[in-house]
């Protein structure tokens, strides 16, 4: 049978721009066709007959790449739109092989994400989502590592990886098909124009989103380098918004290198990053709520991870129901619901689910009020909850004891304003409400117009 696999040179492109496939097939030829992700879905290119050849997997390809050589390039047309373009490889046949022992075409295909940016930003759109692809490149196992030990060989994690290499966007956990393509095809569906990025353009673009009024997260946003936050939050001090339909966001610290070819987090063995000997401890790899670092998510999103947890995961609430629990009605995030104090909305979609953020609260006089000791922003407005929990699942347990986590957490949904507001859904699962859920649907209108325009 025909296999075929392949990389591109970057993850996102500017009309004009070139991108350069990487390919390896046990056939001699290949098609690329190019779709626009969106409601609806469009083919915009079509490139037949692409010469390819087999090439072997060297040792180590986590951490270099196999280095295989360019087998098409192609120039982003000036005309394009911003958007998120699905690269679909598909490789007919076998070198050599007679086809008509066969049924039909034998064909076997890889999708490849590409993230187009806006040739001018913010000219047609107020606003930005930057897509998670660092938490697509962490947990990436191509080429036998990830940042995780459970889908590395031998079980042993790697503290680099790079960008170049098989299986991003569409493969081996992968967040874009679960969380953030719902979210997508919603927004074209309701005629939410959005102009795209992904988390590393946060860094190497520092001022090329200040035009936006919105920027926004959704799904598994779990990595971020100092850089991209730095400047989303100057942005936000300056005026700018963003929100966060996400969860597990901001957790652990990473740092880009070889001309952001590859990325780097020692995660829970901090202790032989190099920043640790050199007493750069700001700069260490590792939670973003660890006392060394002392940058807790929180100050950011509102909300963080150790205040969280799991729910309906991880063995975790595995009989909850996966819904919030409204905690303020009256404020405008609710308007239009016809949700009254107490309420419950989402479970229908579990849009609570996998991984969820909090904060430290009290109950003050019947409302929940954070305390500010683990980084929440003083005016932190808690809007919905619902339980989490690290029981059941100790994973990466000793360095989340240091930041001090919570064993009793609570998903939090909420916002604050300095500067611009920050709001946060503190649910990594948010935008599967979005399928058919008139609460969840109206609750993200609320936010886009208000906060987008």
């Amino acid at each position: 049978m025909p296999f075929i696999e392949g990389y591109l040179n970057t993850l996102s492109a500017a009309p004009g721009e070139t991108v350069q496939l990487h390919a390896s097939s046990n056939s001699d030829r290949c098609t690329a066709t190019i779709i626009r992700e969106g409601y609806p879905e469009r083919v915009v290119h079509i490139e037949q007959n692409i010469p390819i050849e087999e090439h072997p997997i060297p040792g180590q390809s986590w951490l270099t790449g196999p280095g295989w050589p360019v087998c098409w390039t192609f120039t982003v047309p000036r005309d394009w739109t911003s958007g998120v373009y699905r690269i679909e490889l598909s490789a007919e046949g076998v070198r050599n092989q007679p086809t008509h022992t066969h049924w039909g075409r034998r064909l076997a295909s890889q999708n490849l994400l590409l993230v187009v940016r806006a040739a001018r930003p913010a000219e047609q759109h107020n606003i930005l989502l930057q897509l998670t692809t660092n938490t697509s490149i962490a947990y990436n196992s191509w080429g036998g590592r990830s940042l995780y030990a459970y889908n590395s060989f031998d079980k042993v994690q790697s503290a680099r990886v790079s960008l170049l290499r098989p299986g991003h966007g569409y493969y081996d956990g992968c967040p874009f098909p679960a969380w953030e393509r719902p979210f997508v095809h919603w927004c074209e569906r309701e005629g939410y124009g959005l102009d795209y990025a992904i988390n590393y353009d946060l860094e190497r673009w520092p001022d090329g989103f200040d035009q936006y009024r919105l920027i926004l997260s959704v799904g598994h946003d779990e990595y971020w380098s100092a850089p991209m936050r730095d400047h989303l939050e100057r942005f936000i001090a300056n005026g700018g918004n963003a929100a966060f339909f996400s969860g597990n966001s901001v957790c652990w610290q990473v740092r880009f290198e070889d001309e952001g070819k590859t990325m780097v987090s020692y995660k829970e063995h901090y202790k032989q990053d190099p920043k640790y000997a050199s007493g750069e401890h700001a700069l260490l790899s590792t939670l973003w709520s660890h006392p060394l670092v002392g940058r807790p998510e929180n100050r950011l999103t509102g909300v963080g991870f150790p205040m969280g947890g799991y729910h309906l995961s991880h063995g975790s609430y595995m009989d909850g129901l996966g819904e919030y629990t409204v905690r303020r009605a009256a404020h405008w995030v609710f308007e239009g619901t016809c949700l009254t104090e107490g309420d419950v909305f989402g479970g229908r979609n579990t849009i609570v689910g996998y991984e969820t953020d909090g904060c430290a609260y009290v109950e003050r006089d019947g409302y929940p009020v954070p305390t500010g000791t683990d980084g929440t922003p003083e005016g932190f407005t808690i809007l919905a909850q619902c339980p989490s929990a690290w029981a059941g699942h100790e994973i990466e347990a000793d360095v989340f004891k240091e930041a001090r986590v919570a064993k009793q957490g609570m998903a939090t949904m909420g916002l604050y304003t300095r500067g611009g507001t920050v709001f946060t859904a503190g649910t990594t699962d948010w935008s599967h409400g979005l399928k058919d859920d008139s609460v969840v649907q109206q609750i993200t209108r609320n936010v886009l117009n208000r906060l987008g325009t």
